[in-house]
């Protein structure tokens, strides 16, 4: 079975099927099946876009709007899980899964699903331990706080997914399993991405979450995204009853030009199988035992363990599967059963302004928990489900713990960099090889390869994958100058002078500001407010010239050896000397917080890509 991976979509889906469809011409291939690992952001419209986590100056509609319009038809039987950067309203109308657009099935936020005789499983969000303990609360219309805290992994997923007992083929995350770069080429990774060292060192890279469903399920592949880099590791198992099970784990990037954000994966698989998407018995049976663990309050709550007073074993036996299969008529193959709940984008509309979004019922999550007797919690937040009492069981739920975790975002708006949206399929082409499965990323059609090889060592995939770069002008090289790229530059250099102009006006609102006359400070104090401040214009310079790379050019102002840039240092020490004895509660100078506090807004677009 011919199946590819993509990494982070942001929305590209006309982008990823056009180049899909360019190679299965060029070399006479089919690929049976699409998987795209998370930041799929399936918007529909403006309402949607306003229940994404990102600023909102890189909002952007794309194109999955035409797909769930009935515009277009996704050519490709699709399957993603969530990420950090989605429509949340939409897809917590299907928690337990369910068609986005005719051919396009999102799983959840966890669900094991079969494909060809495959089973796959897939876990939405990315994992923040200050909400990992809490219940699905989260409902439009969103706070800030909750439109976040809504595509967090929670304790009940990893629960039931570390139920399972039968093989897994393939698992899908967003999130890295924490500790995976120990299995691959973490030299390479770390001169890729510097910034990610001090996390590696620290073991703190991923999701622990991840990490112990990986070492639980052993799946023979593992496929994620989120750090938008591609990388490629083997884990080998404990042996286990003499066998030794291996996981072949691949990240890839996100959808842009000269990325290596696609790959086509040949994997064994059941020929007499049904080629059609399909529910797993033994899931289902493992969400139905243990619907009662569902939570919907944002209090903590722990899950059952070895000691507790209730059942905390949900191993699935046989005659359970069997029974859940009798109640599906013998056929779990997923009905296309999708509908159309909202109206979707109009390019040509002349409205501008969007509907606050609101908590719905979906058709096909109201039928799967009808046949299962689950809960579906959009029905409980609407009132319709008189069996779940939400104040109850907030009650009950008191369990609370100290959140040790300092950071508030998930997100970082350098995710959304200047860079044109169109992809192009020429390029180098690079294959490396799984024992007999060929892992295959788009580069060259005229040489992509799908053969079998034989490799089995990380070492031999990170040396071909090193030795094979870019060796060939792309159609991106060549761009005229008022393509996209040139487009983008020229954002860049307009954003760098918003940049500095919004300096200007905050330095000249504190020098209108301050006080004309000057009092007694102390000297060492002063010394040491004036080093920080040094020590911010510094940080200020290396932020600015890392900007004047994107653009090409260093603008003029930006010289910090110039006598402009002296004045402009005495200019902002000036008020700190006037204020300098001005202390808040914690002792530190408010003048100088403010300063800080402004550097960072001013120049965060400006840092190095984050996740």
């Amino acid at each position: 079975m011919k199946v590819a991976v993509e990494g982070c979509c942001h929305g590209e889906l006309d982008k990823i099927y056009e180049t899909l469809e360019y190679l299965q011409k060029k070399n006479n291939v089919k690929v049976d099946l699409l998987i795209i690992c998370g930041d799929f952001q399936a918007v529909r419209n403006l309402s949607d876009m306003e229940c994404m986590a990102v600023p909102k100056k890189y909002q952007k509609m794309n194109t999955f709007y035409k797909y769930y319009s009935g515009e277009k038809t996704a050519p490709i039987l699709t399957i993603f899980v969530g990420g950090n950067h989605e429509a949340s309203n939409y897809l917590q109308e299907l928690p337990y899964g369910g068609w986005v657009a005719p051919n396009i099935f999102y799983m959840g936020y966890a669900c094991v699903i079969k494909f060809g005789g495959l089973r796959i499983a897939g876990l939405s969000g990315i994992f923040k331990n200050k909400d990992f303990l809490k219940g699905h609360h989260e409902h439009p219309p969103y706070s800030e706080d909750t439109k976040r805290s809504a595509y967090h992994v929670r304790n009940l997923e990893i629960f039931r997914m570390k139920q399972i007992s039968r093989p897994i083929d393939i698992c899908i995350s967003h999130d890295w399993p924490r500790g995976i770069y120990n299995y691959g080429n973490m030299a390479e990774l770390l001169r890729v991405k510097k910034h990610f060292r001090d996390e590696v060192e620290n073991n703190i890279l991923g999701s622990p979450a991840s990490a112990e469903l990986l070492h639980k399920l052993k799946p023979d592949y593992w496929f994620a995204a989120h750090l938008h880099v591609k990388f490629a590791a083997i884990v080998k198992h404990q042996p286990e009853d003499g066998v030794q099970k291996m996981t072949k784990f691949l990240s890839l990037d996100k959808c842009l030009p000269r990325r290596k954000f696609l790959q086509v994966i040949d994997i064994p698989h059941d020929s007499s199988a049904l080629m059609k998407l399909q529910l797993d018995p033994e899931w289902l049976a493992i969400v139905k035992s243990t619907n009662h663990l569902l939570s919907l309050s944002p209090k903590q709550r722990y899950m059952p363990g070895p000691g507790s007073n209730e059942r905390w074993d949900f191993r699935v036996k046989d005659e359970e599967m069997n029974a859940v299969l009798e109640d599906f008529g013998g056929d779990l193959t997923y009905p296309e059963s999708f509908e159309r709940s909202v109206t979707p984008y109009d390019p040509s509309s002349t409205v501008t302004k969007s509907v606050t979004a609101r908590t719905m019922v979906n058709s096909q999550t109201k039928l799967l928990c009808t046949m299962l007797d689950i809960t579906d919690p959009n029905a409980v937040f609407l009132g319709l489900d008189s069996q779940y009492n939400l104040k109850t069981n907030a009650q009950l739920e008191d369990v609370d713990m100290e959140d040790n975790d300092t950071d508030e975002l998930d997100d970082d708006e350098t995710d959304y960099e200047s860079e044109p949206s169109f992809i192009s399929v020429s390029g180098s082409e690079r294959s490396f090889s799984f024992q007999d499965e060929s892992f295959t990323s788009v580069g060259n059609p005229n040489e992509i390869s799908l053969s079998e090889a034989d490799t089995d060592s990380v070492e031999a995939l990170e040396k071909s994958s090193m030795n094979t770069e870019n060796s060939s002008a792309s159609e991106e090289d060549k761009e005229p100058k008022d393509s996209p790229s040139a487009v983008s530059k020229n954002e860049d250099e307009e954003e760098l002078r918003e940049i500095l102009a919004a300096q200007k006006r905050e330095r000249s609102s504190i020098k209108t500001n301050s006080p004309t006359q000057s009092t007694n400070h102390d000297k060492s104090n002063l010394n040491n407010e004036e080093n920080e401040l040094q020590e911010i214009l510094a940080e200020q310079q290396k932020l600015r010239s890392s900007v004047s790379e994107l653009t090409g050019e260093l603008a003029e102002p930006l010289s910090h050896s110039s006598p402009a840039s002296d004045e402009r240092v005495e200019r902002n020490l000036a008020p700190l000397e006037r204020h300098i004895d001005r202390k808040d509660s914690t002792g530190q100078s408010p003048l100088l917080k403010r300063f800080k506090r402004r550097n960072l807004d001013l120049y965060s677009d400006s840092t190095e890509e984050s996740s």
